[in-house]
């Protein structure tokens, strides 16, 4: 819980004044995030489900990743309004939550983080594959459909054992199993590894291939089949702007995972400069699933062709409209 009075050392004024001036700058960075990022999130990753739903024929590779991530994107979406308006971020908080609602919001945070982490990771691979194998159908629509189902199979067992340590270190020592588990830098360690670490690796040696086979010009550059160009700066866009907005928040992670295991806890000054990071950084995570959508709306070239063509389907109704109707009139005369 963020607080400036609650110390058992004796602050001299600066520092009081100082972590006032923290408190402040976090609570007014999550009360803009909700009055303006949270709605315009909300909505495009809803729009982004929607449109590419209502188009399942005309989907791609990466549009699958892209929806995967924005239902990633609406799952953070439900958890912002209840940690941001709580006591750890807010000065004036509107309610304070249990062990369980904190435990809850904290598993549905991780599993949403390593949807997002391992979809971009993925993302990157599959364009790798469909550039240097544009016919061998591996990375096809129908595969990255059931690739996106165990990214969120796997996502919930990768938390579930991270689960085990947080709800360890929440609960009494009076049950024997837990109090061996007591460990919170573990589970830290845990998510740093398989939701940082692993991606950013994959992620590293994707690119490479991406930028060697690119450098080697082919006949095969000129496949109609092939993907469009455009998904190249999308998706060099969406890694750089993912790992920006995450990296902060894994690096607490880090901090607090090694002070723990050399025994150096934080306190006083540090302790609150270190929630303060840990805050913003998070805020930066939240932010995530507000810019993927905007990125994707406006670098996709596809989507507004689908979003007006699911515009005149809810114009016309069933019947579909007259201006649609001509051409094919014309095509079958």
């Amino acid at each position: 819980m963020w607080g400036c009075v609650s110390s058992n050392e004796t602050d001299d004024s600066s520092d009081q004044r100082l972590c006032q001036d923290l408190g402040l700058i976090l609570s007014f960075s999550s009360l803009f995030y909700l009055i303006v990022c949270f709605p315009i999130s909300l909505c495009y990753n809803a729009l982004l489900v929607t449109v590419n739903l209502c188009n399942k024929v005309s989907m791609t590779m990466p549009d699958v990743y892209f929806v995967n991530i924005a239902i990633a994107g609406l799952v953070l979406n439900m958890v912002a309004p209840v940690q941001l308006l709580g006591p750890s971020y807010n000065h004036w908080a509107t309610w304070d939550f249990n062990n369980e609602v904190y435990i809850t919001l904290l598993i549905l945070f991780n599993i949403s983080s390593l949807v997002i982490m391992y979809s971009t990771t993925l993302l990157s691979l599959d364009y790798y594959i469909e550039r240097a194998l544009p016919r061998t159908y591996m990375s096809s629509v129908y595969n990255t459909k059931h690739v996106c189902g165990f990214i969120w199979g796997g996502a919930v067992l990768t938390s579930f054992s991270s689960l085990l340590f947080y709800v360890c270190n929440h609960v009494s020592t009076k049950i024997i199993e837990c109090s061996k588990m007591q460990n919170k830098e573990a589970a830290d360690a845990i998510m740093m590894f398989i939701g940082y670490v692993v991606p950013a690796i994959a992620v590293f040696y994707a690119l490479v291939l991406i930028l060697r086979i690119r450098k080697e010009s082919t006949p095969l550059d000129q496949d109609s089949g092939r993907l469009d160009p455009s998904v190249h700066r999308l998706l060099l866009v969406s890694v750089g702007v993912q790992f920006a907005l995450w990296t902060p928040y894994y690096a607490t992670l880090l901090v607090h995972m090694l002070s723990g295991i050399q025994g150096r806890h934080l306190h006083g000054q540090h302790l609150r400069t270190y929630y303060f990071v840990r805050g913003l950084s998070k805020l930066l995570a939240f932010s995530s699933s507000f810019a993927m959508p905007l990125m994707y709306r406006h670098m996709n070239k596809s989507f507004s062709r689908k979003l007006r063509r699911l515009l005149n389907k809810l114009h016309c109704g069933k019947q579909g409209c007259s201006q649609e109707r001509s051409p094919e009139q014309q095509v079958v005369t």
